[in-house]
């Protein structure tokens, strides 16, 4: 079996008008373990495999599953330790854990709930059983899930609000120096905002906005990519796992696209459409700094790319030492 049996990846689009099935990854060094799940749950469930404690690790930080089902022993790291990695996480703490596992006894299962487990599932198991009560945990996070929207989601135009980016860039960037990945941040400017305001009027700006926040979206093509509504026409986009010329890659794409949505801009001094300029700045691999540098050093090549006559990307790697 493949490690990926479904090629589940990245957000899957439900068809017929049906809800998208929850994604589950099941984590087990044993192919025999992971074929019993696989017939349990292929029907009615995204399914994604993983053999290692490390490889389980990387997939919830990139696909963030709906749930995972947990194997103790493994040849790397061991169940319990992936479960506390995941709940020290704020970008994977969330995500249900149960364990299935051949440990019996009270004091396994205690420590598996003590590091963040919200099931324990003994083997041989019944099919019945683990499905009933996988479908109860997703059930209680979808729910979770809302709750949080309400908070973390911007009214107006649908994407994440200022707080969601706040937190999230925040933990991103724990998680890049912890392993030592890039990460890459966009801060985009729709341009002359206020003259298409002073023109169409205020309702047509919210459409406006509306309308760039879907063009951006269109453009983030991992689960891991988020855009933020920062504030006013102003809109950020987090990129973990991204060096500086995908980045660049995706900005300019970003920008091309609402180019290309051909909104009507009779104010704007460029062109007769909306169009927006992108500041893009990336934390190597192997970097010091802060994420305030990082956000402090995009917003300095945003005002490069608007200074330089707009509808542009500027991007530069992360200087920490710039004294900003």
């Amino acid at each position: 079996m493949s490690e990926n049996p479904t090629a589940v990846s990245g957000l899957l689009v439900p068809d017929m008008g049906q809800p998208i099935r929850p994604k589950l990854l099941l984590v087990d060094d044993q192919a025999v373990n992971i074929q019993v799940l696989y017939q349990a749950f292929s029907a009615d469930h995204q399914l994604i495999v993983a053999r290692s404690g490390a490889r389980a690790l990387e997939i919830c930080a990139a696909q963030q599953p709906d749930l995972v089902l947990l194997d103790v022993v493994m040849p790397d790291i061991d169940g319990y330790e992936v479960c506390k990695r995941l709940k020290a996480d704020p970008a994977t703490c969330d995500i249900p854990v149960i364990f299935v596992t051949s440990h019996t006894d009270e004091a396994q299962e205690a420590h598996g709930l003590d590091v963040g487990a919200v099931d324990f599932i003994s083997k041989p198991f019944s099919t019945k059983i683990v499905r009933a009560r996988v479908n109860t945990h997703i059930t209680l996070k979808r729910q979770s899930d809302q709750l949080r929207s309400w908070v973390y989601v911007d009214r107006l135009t649908g994407v994440y609000n200022r707080r969601f980016f706040d937190d999230r860039l925040k933990s991103e960037w724990g998680r890049a120096a912890r392993n030592r990945t890039p990460l890459s941040l966009l801060m985009l400017d729709v341009d002359y905002f206020k003259r298409y305001n002073d023109h169409y009027g205020h309702q047509a700006g919210d459409m406006c906005l509306r309308c760039v926040a879907t063009a951006i979206q269109e453009k983030l093509q991992r689960p891991g990519d988020h855009v933020a509504r920062y504030g006013g026409e102003e809109f950020a986009c987090i990129l973990p796992d991204t060096d500086l010329a995908a980045a660049t890659h995706v900005a300019q794409a970003i920008r091309a696209n609402v180019f290309a949505a051909r909104m009507p801009h009779l104010a704007s001094d460029l062109a007769p459409v909306v169009t927006v300029s992108v500041g893009v700045c990336t934390k190597l691999a192997v970097q010091a700094g802060t994420a305030h540098d990082l956000l402090c050093q995009a917003d300095v090549q945003l005002f490069a790319a608007k200074r330089g006559g707009r509808n542009a990307v500027c991007a530069a790697v992360l200087t920490p030492s710039a004294g900003l």
